[in-house]
């Protein structure tokens, strides 16, 4: 059956669950106006259309890296599954504009931890989106990413 999967901003922290890291309308990789995601080549995900500029952590784990310009942070869950949140697309662009981050690499994080706080406002006119893609970037050969009861699952 389902092995893990995103919850809607529950808090049920064991070791195989995810909760959405941003709230908003959940879309499948393919939606991702961005052949770089929707076309795979990161790894399998989902992205969302964010309605609030809170970013959580969607699982127990470990920082790997705040990227310099906080676009983008990649987290290791427990288990050791690689997880690659890019908060919009083009925003490396934005050189930290708009982002201010509350963890650092090598941090541990627990589910629901704040990483990062947004301000989707100042720069949604700068750059060509702001969904963010979701992107396991480790997945074994045979799991994939699946959306349902709008929640990511990986089967």
């Amino acid at each position: 059956m389902f092995k893990n999967l995103f919850k809607k901003n529950q808090s049920n922290a064991d070791e195989n669950s995810f909760i959405l890291p941003l709230e908003g309308r959940l879309l499948p990789i393919e939606e991702v106006p961005d052949p770089v995601f929707s076309q795979k080549m990161m790894g399998d995900g989902a992205a969302i259309d964010p309605t609030n500029g809170t970013l959580i952590s969607p699982v127990n784990g470990t920082v790997i890296n705040v990227f310099p310009t906080k676009h983008a942070i990649s987290l290791s869950d427990n288990n050791g599954r690689e997880i690659l949140i890019h908060v919009g697309l083009d925003t490396v662009t934005l050189k930290g504009e708009g982002f201010t981050s509350f963890v650092s690499d090598g941090q541990k994080v627990k589910q629901g931890e704040k990483l990062m706080e947004i301000d989707f406002e100042a720069i949604k006119d700068k750059v060509p989106s702001v969904i963010t893609p979701i992107i396991f970037t480790n997945l074994k050969e045979n799991e994939k990413v699946v959306i349902e009861d709008n929640q990511i699952k990986i089967v």
